[in-house]
């Protein structure tokens, strides 16, 4: 799922009429919400109804009965639907005060445990990473504020196929560019027709891969988790259940980040809230690990 994501940016748009009936509306949002977590309503439902038109066409198809009863026998299709109703909303080092508490905070904290601990090794999971932007963001700030001798493992994670294949390839035209500083774009990045080029170093550190945020998941011991903008489009059963999963994939001193608009607040959760002197975070603290 992506984090990054933002369907619901498109309600600045005109409603259009309904091309679904109540009933079909019901079905393809609940199919939706038990594949993904993503929770339409009448508010955003326009968003939903244009993608559906747009599968259709693409597909050949005049109804969506036709339609609906290929999705519950098509996981490929399936996957397309869930890819089309998300939109990707990112950039590079996006929320700067996130990344401040980053370098200043959590880096530190963590390399001074793991010191004591005997570990050298960081982990990261960008969940909801979009297009890539996120995770080489923080692959690039852990490069630049950790010892060169720590070896640094990052997974960015997806809903979206398609973002996914642009994330793996590690292109972006100079539009996409304009929040990277100066100083990492010509160390970390290479001109290429007309944008830049991630190098090796920076995406050997980032396996990319198929993620489901709805389901369980495989990722385990993790030391921080960035998952941003995502839960806020879901509902929130669906945003305890996501949650209850960071917490079963980070070990037992580890940070995770949400969306400055998001919040746990409410859902009675074994997370720690850490406000520093840039922004907002949790922890998980399971050891004598003074904060």
């Amino acid at each position: 799922m992506t984090g990054n994501k933002g369907i619901y940016e498109e309600n600045r748009i005109e409603p259009m009429s309904q091309f679904l009936s109540d009933k079909d509306f019901e079905l393809f949002s609940s199919l939706v919400y038990n594949e993904s977590g993503i929770h339409f309503t009448n508010t955003n439902r326009s968003i939903l109804e244009s993608r559906l038109k747009d599968r259709l066409k693409k597909l050949g198809l005049e109804n969506c009965d036709t339609y609906y009863k290929q999705l519950k026998n098509d996981e490929d299709e399936l996957k397309n639907l869930l890819d089309s109703v998300t939109t990707n909303l990112t950039r590079f080092f996006r929320n700067t005060g996130h990344f401040q508490a980053f370098q200043n905070y959590v880096l530190p904290k963590l390399l001074s445990y793991k010191r004591k601990i005997g570990e050298n090794q960081f982990k990261l999971w960008s969940a909801g990473c979009a297009t890539g932007e996120e995770p080489y963001s923080v692959a690039i700030a852990m490069k630049e504020h950790l010892p060169s001798d720590v070896e640094i493992q990052i997974l960015g994670s997806d809903l979206s196929l398609s973002s996914l294949m642009v994330a793996k390839e590690g292109y972006y035209p100079v539009a996409r560019c304009k929040d990277i500083p100066e100083a990492y774009l010509k160390k970390y990045f290479s001109e290429k027709r007309e944008g830049y080029q991630i190098k090796p170093e920076i995406r050997e550190l980032i396996k990319f891969d198929y993620h489901n945020l709805k389901f369980g998941s495989e990722v385990q011991s993790m030391d921080i988790i960035f998952c941003r903008n995502v839960i806020i489009y879901f509902d929130q059963q669906a945003q305890k259940n996501a949650i209850l999963k960071f917490w079963n994939s980070l070990k037992n001193y580890s940070f995770l980040f949400i969306g400055h608009s998001e919040s746990l607040f409410g859902m009675n959760t074994q997370f720690k809230f850490i406000k520093t002197e840039w922004s907002t975070l949790y922890s998980k603290n399971l050891t004598n690990e003074e904060l």
